[in-house]
């Protein structure tokens, strides 16, 4: 049995029953942030035992997590993903420690698969079988996979800036997608309301106690490869603060076991066009202020991190760490020469992590000897074009055909090359997807830009 012992709050440190999917809130100060309590002794032992006859992946900790009988769920096999030395990246910026926790190797190539797993099983041993979440692509693409897995009905409510793969993954999972024509905040309110009326369970996020406890199984992963040693740093973007969240409780779990000396430092890294969390922190305060996203790299797009970033807050004060922001051009910067140094393809999302990385390093905030982990997930089918453009490769027409080209034709083809682009036609029936690539278009070269919302009308124009 793995079902909490209780729930402890950490601002007034009263005790309470683990209810599933009852909103954990203190029942003495109201308090938003209730922690799971296991039995750590048992599990210790486990350990000490290296934990036999375990599964390679995240169930291999099961005593730690949510669920009440976890051998007889037919479990969702997220996690066990590997723990790279950087080769090339990392040493080229003049570090030598540096891993790569590459959670690619995921169901959906993403860390959310994680919280999905978790959740899913949760939903299962619940008995629910149709629930709502809220999302900036990745969890929406995780929780449909788990769900399609489970026979659970998922909706599935994500901004329409979510780049259209990630909306058409989730559909493809069976998922019903309702695409919300506004911020992911004004997503999580509207996906919040029909959960409402129509009773049905609604992820929370951040808030809900087997989502966050899911994201600890990354630390333990990591302590675990590293020779149960804990590293010094354990860097992440963020959108909402779940991950690092979640992340931080397995290493303070494995501390207060004794199985580590430390708990790292966190660096929290953010989009500089969506930071609000960075923005308090270098002020010096422990609430965020909300802001409206200005960034291309919509997942990590949320205005209003609420209380997360107040609990980052605190346990950074407590055991040391930072919070940075990039640029959405240094991100791209950081995926292509990540790509290219490490042979390793992932979205911008993850390469804001190793922009902040490269920053950190830059300005020595991280010591040589200090040993540095990054948390890598996400792959880049929805956005190669944002970061080598349209160009990048060029077509040189010889021939309609395999039969060799006369002379004149190479010659045209080979002066077809010199031309450039000045104008654009768009077509596209979605003023924000058409209002994005503009934007996208614009900031690489000042094209002539014409708008055209369906093929007739592109057509018509063209001629």
């Amino acid at each position: 049995m793995a079902k909490p012992d209780y729930l402890q709050c950490t601002t007034c440190g009263k005790q309470q029953p683990y209810e599933p999917f009852v909103p954990a809130l203190c029942k003495h100060c109201a308090s938003q942030w209730l922690e799971a309590h296991y039995d750590y002794e048992a599990f210790k032992r486990e350990v000490l035992r290296r934990l036999p006859s375990r599964p390679s992946n995240m169930w291999r900790y099961q005593d730690v997590l949510p669920l009440n009988d976890p051998s007889a769920l037919d479990l969702y096999p997220a996690g066990g993903t590997p723990l790279w030395l950087s080769q090339r990246f990392a040493p080229g910026l003049g570090h030598d420690h540096v891993y790569i926790k590459d959670e690619r190797y995921g169901p959906t190539s993403s860390f959310k698969d994680r919280q999905a797993a978790v959740a899913v099983a949760a939903m299962n041993e619940n008995n629910i079988r149709e629930s709502v979440i809220a999302s900036t692509g990745n969890a929406a693409v995780a929780y449909a996979a788990a769900c399609a897995r489970a026979g659970i009905k998922l909706w599935v409510f994500m901004t329409s800036l979510v780049p259209q793969e990630k909306l058409r993954e989730a559909a493809l999972f069976g998922a019903e997608v309702i695409r919300v024509s506004g911020n992911y905040d004004q997503t999580k309110q509207i996906a919040a309301q029909f959960a409402q009326r129509r009773n049905l369970h609604l992820d929370r996020g951040a808030s809900s106690v087997p989502a966050r406890e899911s994201m600890k199984t990354i630390a333990y992963e990591i302590v675990e490869q590293l020779g149960w040693r804990a590293p010094d740093w354990y860097i992440q973007s963020v959108s909402g603060g779940l991950g690092p969240l979640g992340v931080y409780q397995g290493f303070k779990e494995m501390h207060q076991m004794g199985l580590i000396n430390k708990i790292p430092k966190l660096a929290i890294i953010q989009v500089e066009g969506c930071s609000p969390m960075v923005r308090a922190f270098k002020a010096g305060r422990d609430v965020a202020e909300p802001v409206i996203p200005d960034t291309r790299i919509i997942i990590l797009s949320t205005g209003d991190p609420g209380k997360s970033y107040t609990y980052l807050w605190n346990i950074i004060q407590a055991h040391g760490g930072t919070m940075e922001s990039v640029t959405d051009a240094e991100a791209f910067a950081a995926m292509r020469a990540l790509a290219k140094s490490e042979g390793m393809a992932v979205e911008p999302a993850t390469s804001v992590a190793f922009a902040g990385l490269e920053k950190m390093l830059k300005e020595k905030k991280i010591s040589s000897d200090e040993t540095v982990v990054v948390n890598c997930t996400g792959h880049t089918f929805p956005v190669e074009k944002h970061v080598l453009g349209d160009q990048w490769a060029v077509d040189v027409h010889l021939s309609t055909d395999q039969t060799p080209a006369p002379r004149e034709g190479l010659q045209a083809a080979l002066e077809n090359l010199d031309e450039k682009t000045t104008s654009v036609l768009l077509i596209d029936d979605n003023a924000d997807d058409a209002l994005l690539i503009r934007r996208l278009l614009g900031s690489r070269k000042n094209y002539r830009m014409h708008h055209a919302k369906d093929g007739w009308e592109g057509l018509a124009m063209a001629r």
